[in-house]
Order: C-alpha cells, then sequence, then structure tokens
C-alpha cells in the first residue's frame, strides 16, 4: 500500500491521533497508541494487529521498507505531526494497534508446568510505575501478571511508552474480579502467595527467603501500599530491608528486587573459552 498524505489534521483517518498528550484513547475502544522508535519496531514484530503507522515526511524513506504492504501509512508534515499529537513529534514514528480482549487464567497459564511465576496488581493506578513493572515481568520471565480493575489502562500511550513495548509480549490479565481469579489461583494451580509490605510483622527478604514452585508476589500502590484485604488473602508477608531513615522504595523498584530474587529464569555463568 502506497503512503497516503495527510493534508488536514482533520482527516478521519488520522482521527485516533490527535491531541494525545492531553488524553489517552480510551480502554474500552478499538485502539491504543504506540510511539517511538523501538515501540513501534516492536509493535510490528508482535502479533498484536497494526491499524496504521504515522509518519513525518523526513522519516519516509527509513520506515516504509520497515512496514509491511497491508498497513496504511500516513505522511505529514513536520510542522503538522506537532500539532496532529499535541506535543514536540522529534521521534516522526507513532502507530496505531488494535486491542484485544483480556485473556483467562486458563489461556495463560499450563496446568502442566511445575513452576509458575505470577505478579499480582490490584490497584497500580500510576502507568509510568505500571509500564516499568510491565518491562520488568518480562525482563525476569513473569508468565502473568495480573491486574485489579483500579490499575491504570494497561495498553495507556504511557504504559506502552514506559515498558517499552513489552506490553506486547508479556502475558497480562486484567481481571474483573481479582479475589476470584486468585483464589482459583490458589485452589486449582496450587499457588502460594506472598504480600510486599512495609510492616514490622514481614519477613525481611535476604538470600536464603525461598518460594514456592507456583508463587505469586503481590504489589501495592505508590501511595496506600497493598490494602489489609489483600494482605488476609496471602500466605505470607516479605520487606526489603532499608537503612534507618529510609521509608519506601517505589513499587516498581520494589519489584525489580523481588522477581530478581525469585526470578523464573536461571541465566547461565559465561563459559571460558576455549584455545586450540
Amino acid at each position: 500500500m502506497p503512503a497516503i498524505p495527510i493534508s488536514t489534521l482533520d482527516d478521519p483517518r488520522v482521527q485516533m491521533y490527535r491531541s494525545l498528550k492531553a488524553q489517552n484513547l480510551s480502554r474500552q475502544g478499538p485502539w491504543f497508541i504506540a510511539e517511538g522508535v523501538r515501540v513501534v519496531e516492536r509493535l510490528l514484530d508482535s502479533d498484536f494487529e497494526t491499524d496504521s503507522v504515522l509518519l513525518t515526511e523526513r522519516r519516509a524513506d527509513e520506515w516504509l521498507p520497515k512496514i509491511p504492504d497491508r498497513i496504511p501509512v500516513y505522511l505529514v508534515p513536520q510542522s503538522e505531526a506537532d500539532q496532529l499529537v499535541g506535543f514536540n513529534f522529534h521521534v516522526g514514528v507513532v502507530a496505531c494497534g488494535r486491542r484485544r480482549r483480556s485473556p483467562t487464567l486458563d489461556a495463560v497459564l499450563p496446568q502442566d508446568r511445575r513452576r509458575l511465576t505470577v505478579v499480582v496488581c490490584p490497584n497500580c493506578d500510576n502507568p509510568e510505575n505500571l509500564g516499568a513493572i510491565v518491562r520488568m515481568c518480562l525482563g525476569f520471565g513473569v508468565d502473568l501478571l495480573l491486574l485489579g480493575p483500579h490499575c491504570s489502562d494497561a495498553f495507556s500511550r504511557r504504559v506502552i511508552r514506559v515498558s517499552m513495548g513489552a506490553i506486547f509480549r508479556q502475558p497480562v490479565i486484567e481481571s474483573r474480579n481479582l479475589e476470584r481469579d486468585l483464589l482459583r489461583l490458589r485452589t486449582e494451580w496450587g499457588f502460594e502467595f506472598a504480600a510486599t509490605i512495609l510492616d514490622p510483622t514481614a519477613v525481611p527478604l535476604d538470600p536464603t527467603t525461598p518460594r514456592a514452585e507456583r508463587f505469586g508476589l503481590l504489589f501495592g500502590n505508590e501511595a496506600f501500599g497493598l490494602d489489609d484485604c489483600w494482605v488476609e488473602q496471602c500466605d505470607r508477608r516479605l520487606t526489603i530491608p532499608m537503612a534507618p531513615g529510609a521509608d519506601s522504595l517505589n513499587v516498581a523498584v520494589a519489584t525489580g528486587i523481588f522477581l530478581h530474587h525469585f526470578q523464573r529464569l536461571t541465566v547461565p555463568s559465561p563459559q571460558p573459552e576455549v584455545t586450540p
């Protein structure tokens, strides 16, 4: 499909790209927005459907060979692009992907796999933190990121951007009934859950802290942590030891520390070179 010049911002074919800084696309709508070179590349390489790509004219020669012919490509002058998206569109590439219905537990988690890791966020309402958590989960081999209904939209522009496109590969479920899903994971899959909290009753994380084969970690939000109702559903309470005077860590940073400790993947040590 040849590139399509766009001469007016009122063109209905680019209406999903308007005023992105002011307003994210609705999570009830059909689309999400991917911005930036790496994120758009990862969208195109994923099995998510790409509805269209928007390029500034100066990026056309570089990008057109990368985009499958079936995907519409809209070309706009740099000056028009700045107005279209509502911020300095210096990268020159943004894409519109098509949302999917959130999968089910049965579709994501294999019953026959012995070792499984789940991260649960009941109310992570900060999109930057959620994007970083998505990226951590992919990096440390988490089998499922399970989100409560009060979390940020996992496919908002900001979450996608901060995740650096990890959202296109990391299995995520936006649960409609988180309490029911946790109960199923415990009774049908045999999961053990640990609450990550700031509390003197919590066990400090140390190099000997074990995990169950099927293991889930619950993380709260930045302002209020993990509500008591979720802590009570966990089998264990864990905390990260900190220096005196430090009261907390950013939730995304804490997620990375816990996942590094409990990581599912075993990274092999580099083998020494053999000289013939």
